[in-house]
C-alpha cells in the first residue's frame, strides 16, 4: 500500500476517481443521416464504402472475489449494461463461493488458465505483482478522464511499488453495530474500549437462551478482530507506516502488550460467543447477528444493508470502533477492485469494461446498493452517504488523532497468506492446544522472514 498513511473517510472519497466514464462515454459507431427535405439520396455507386473492419468479438474472462448472491447480481446487472452498449464484447462471469474464491483464482493464475479480468484484494496485491499476475494499469488511467476523480485512498490502496494495478470498485471501514434493545434491557451503553466491548458482552450472554454478547469471527477473515487489537495495544510502539511493525523494526506481535490482547480476545471467545464460532466465516457472524443469536458485530459497512433489510430499525445502532488502553483505535481502509491480468489477449476490451464499472454513476450506484464507501470524490456531496449508519464512520473520521490510520502489510508477499496462516493458530490457540507464548513467537518470526525477504 505505500507508505503514506491514509488520512480518512472524506479524504478517502476526495480522490478517488480513476476508472469509470471511458467506457460510458464510447460510442458505437456513427449512424447515417436521411437525406433532407427534397434532396435525393445519392446513387449506389456513388456511395464510397466503408474500409473500417468489423468490430473483433471478444470474450471477456472475469473473476469476482468478494462474491454474494446480492453483490453477484449487482454486477451481472451492470455489465448487462455494458453488453448493450458494446455488442461485440461478451463477458463471462465467474463468481466462485467466497471462502473459497482467492484460492480459485490463485489457481487459475498459477495454471495461465484464460482470465482477462480478476478482483484483485489489498490484502493479495503484493503477492500477484511478486508473481506477475498482474498488469499495470497508469497507461490506461492516464488518458481516462474520470481519473480526476478518484480519491488519494482508492489509488494508494490499488498500487505497490510506485505503480497502479487495480482500480478499487470498494472502499471499507470497519465499525461497531450493536442491538439496541439487548443493550437497553440490560442497562448498558456502547462499549468505547475492548475491555468494556468484552465486559458488555459478557453480561449479554445466555446459552441457555442461545443468545450470546459478540459475533464472533474464528474462521476466514479471524485476523480482522485480533489483528485489531493486538495494534490497538501496541499504539505508542508500532510503526503506522509499516503495520506490524514496531518504531524499532521488532513486530507487535513480541511485546508484551500482544499478550494482554491475545488473552482478553480469547476471554471473548470463551465467555461471550457462541462455541461453534471458532469456524465462523462472513456470512456467519452476520447471519447469527441478524438472526438475534448475537449483539454486537464489528464489520465494514457493506453489511449495513443486509442489516437494514433483515432487521428491525428500532433494534439497530451503531457506533464506532473499541479503544485500546490508551484510548486510541488504529484503523485502515480496506478495498478490492479490477485488475487486469498480465497474460490476457484482451487488455483493451478488459480495461474498457473495467473503466465503465469505475465511472462515478456506476460506482456511486453500486456503493448505495451493497453500502460500501465509493470511490469517487463526487459522492461526497450525496446525502446518502452522510445520514443513518454512515455517519458513525464520519464521526470517526473527524476523531482523526483518536481513530489513527495505519498502513496495513499490503507491500509483503506473505501479507496474502497471512489470513489463514493466522487463522488456524488462533483455532489452536483458542482450542488450548496452543500457548498465547508459543502462537505470538509463531507469528513474530512470519513477519521477521516477510521483513527480511522484502530487503534482499
Amino acid at each position: 500500500m505505500g507508505a503514506v498513511a491514509i488520512k480518512g473517510w472524506t479524504t478517502m472519497l476526495a480522490g478517488v476517481m480513476l476508472l469509470g466514464s471511458l467506457a460510458a462515454c464510447s460510442g458505437s459507431g456513427g449512424t447515417s443521416s436521411s437525406p433532407a427535405p427534397g434532396e435525393s439520396s445519392p446513387a449506389a455507386t456513388d456511395t464510397p464504402k466503408s474500409t473500417e473492419p468489423a468490430a473483433k468479438q471478444v470474450t471477456l474472462q472475469m473473476i469476482e472475489s468478494l462474491t454474494s448472491p446480492e453483490r453477484t447480481k449487482l454486477l451481472q446487472d451492470a455489465i448487462g449494461r455494458f453488453q448493450k452498449d458494446n455488442p461485440n464484447i461478451k463477458v463471462e462471469l465467474i463468481s466462485p463461493p467466497f471462502d473459497q474464491a482467492d484460492n480459485k483464482i490463485r489457481t487459475m493464475l498459477a495454471a495461465k488458465q484464460d482470465l482477462d479480468i480478476l478482483e484483485v484484494r489489498d490484502l493479495n496485491i503484493a503477492e500477484y505483482v511478486n508473481n506477475g499476475y498482474l498488469e499495470p494499469l497508469d497507461t490506461y488511467a492516464s488518458s481516462w478522464a474520470d481519473s480526476k476523480t478518484l480519491s488519494g485512498t482508492s489509488k494508494v490502496v490499488g498500487s505497490t511499488g510506485g505503480k497502479l494495478y487495480f482500480i478499487a470498485n470498494a472502499l471499507y471501514q470497519r465499525q461497531m453495530f450493536y442491538r439496541k434493545d439487548w443493550f437497553e434491557a440490560k442497562g448498558l451503553t456502547a462499549p468505547k474500549t475492548w475491555e468494556e466491548l468484552v465486559d458488555s458482552a459478557k453480561k449479554l450472554t445466555d446459552p441457555k437462551q442461545n443468545r450470546y454478547g459478540f459475533s464472533f469471527r474464528g474462521g476466514s477473515g479471524a485476523n480482522g478482530n485480533f489483528d485489531h487489537m493486538i495494534y490497538d495495544y501496541n499504539d505508542k510502539v508500532m510503526n503506522i507506516d509499516n503495520a506490524p511493525f514496531t518504531k524499532d523494526s521488532k513486530t507487535v506481535y513480541s511485546t508484551a502488550e500482544a499478550k494482554q490482547a491475545l488473552e482478553l480476545y480469547k476471554k471473548l471467545y470463551k465467555e461471550a460467543s457462541p462455541p461453534d464460532s471458532i469456524n465462523w466465516g462472513f456470512q456467519d457472524q452476520v447471519q447469527a447477528f441478524t438472526s438475534g443469536v448475537t449483539g454486537i458485530l464489528l464489520q465494514d459497512p457493506d453489511v449495513i444493508k443486509v442489516l437494514q433489510d433483515k432487521m428491525d430499525p428500532k433494534t439497530l445502532e451503531t457506533a464506532p470502533m473499541p479503544l485500546g488502553p490508551n484510548g486510541k483505535s488504529l484503523v485502515s481502509t480496506g478495498a478490492a477492485g479490477w485488475g487486469i491480468t498480465a497474460n490476457s489477449k484482451n487488455k483493451n476490451e478488459a480495461w474498457k469494461l473495467i473503466s465503465y464499472l469505475s465511472s462515478p454513476k456506476e460506482n456511486t450506484e453500486f456503493s448505495k446498493q451493497i453500502g460500501t464507501i465509493p470511490i469517487h470524490t463526487s459522492a461526497t456531496a450525496d446525502t446518502f452517504f452522510q445520514t443513518g449508519p454512515y455517519k458513525t464512520l464520519l464521526d470517526m473520521t473527524a476523531k482523526a488523532d483518536t481513530f489513527v490510520n495505519f498502513t496495513p502489510p499490503f507491500k509483503y508477499p506473505g501479507n496474502g497468506s497471512w489470513g489463514e496462516l493466522s487463522m488456524k493458530g488462533q483455532q489452536s490457540y483458542l482450542l488450548d492446544k496452543k500457548s498465547s507464548d508459543d502462537l505470538l513467537k509463531e507469528w513474530d518470526k512470519f513477519w521477521l522472514d516477510q521483513q527480511a525477504g522484502l530487503k534482499k
